[in-house]
């Protein structure tokens, strides 16, 4: 036997969140707002080979990348849909489920898409991959994850108030009178963890802050939080740090090393290690 080198280090092969966001740059400008602009759009096309190309993850993890991020794939174009045109289609469909009597756990997709491509002029090909976006589609039933499509409807209202604050109970209320009579018992805040920022009060209001926002970089991340609020209770915080923490493990130890926890009367606060200014 000859021993020709010795192990020197270790390397532990850990989980990693998937590279999806920046697929964000390669397709800004080409959102998809309808049928009707699908030929005004004169750039060359990014597909989902030049995805795969340029974002380290696999095949598996790509697939729902594009997913959360509403990206459809039309005639092999992979294009963001619009968010005011997909809280539209969200709409119909809520909207049909009651008109057409329809069982949101099977759901006919050959009824719903006709309807939406006949009346509504939503194309068949964009409807169905919606419909996979917030539910599963099998033997041409489709069962709606009422939670996700919940949710979805709740963040089209409160995305109009990035700027101006909406108060908690008009919110709720907005947000009722777009899910309906069947579906208002699913509606929670807690759906919407991780977007908004909650101002408390005698009438508390919530103001758009998305998570999809910051920075990736978890430096830049705790920079731009404290410098939003410059103390952080737990539960507020931790939904912001979902996307670049592939776990709780991995969130504690992001926790550690950017923030300092101090407990007074009110629970337990993280406030920066460093120093930030705007």
């Amino acid at each position: 036997m000859v021993i020709r080198d010795q192990v020197k280090e270790i390397l532990e092969l850990v989980p990693a969140v998937p590279r999806v966001h920046k697929l964000a740059h390669s397709l800004r400008g080409r959102e998809y707002e309808g049928p009707e602009e699908e030929s005004q759009i004169d750039i060359p096309k990014f597909t989902l080979q030049n995805a795969k190309e340029e974002v380290q993850a696999s095949d598996v993890e790509l697939m729902q990348g594009l997913k959360e991020a509403r990206i459809l794939n039309i005639n092999g174009e992979l294009r963001p849909i619009s968010q005011v045109y997909l809280a539209s289609i969200l709409e119909l469909i809520l909207n049909l489920l009651v008109s057409l009597s329809l069982p949101p756990n099977a759901v006919s997709v050959e009824t719903l898409t006709s309807v939406l491509a006949d009346e509504h002029e939503v194309p068949r090909p964009v409807s169905t991959q919606v419909m996979a976006w917030f539910g599963e589609i099998r033997g041409g039933k489709w069962n709606m994850d009422v939670k996700e499509m919940v949710m979805e409807a709740g963040l089209g209202i409160l995305r109009n108030h990035k700027d101006e604050p909406v108060e908690k109970e008009v919110l709720l209320a907005k947000w009722a009178s777009i899910v309906g009579d069947t579906f208002e018992n699913s509606i929670s805040l807690d759906l919407l963890a991780g977007n908004y920022l909650l101002t408390p009060g005698n009438a508390p209001t919530l103001s758009y802050f998305p998570r999809s926002s910051l920075p990736v970089d978890p430096s830049a991340r705790f920079r731009d939080l404290f410098l939003t609020r410059t103390r952080w209770k737990v539960e507020d915080i931790t939904p912001f740090l979902s996307d670049i923490a592939v776990d709780t493990k991995e969130r504690d130890k992001l926790l550690l090393k950017y923030a300092r926890g101090v407990t007074d009367a009110g629970g337990l606060w993280y406030t920066a290690r460093a120093q930030y200014s705007a």
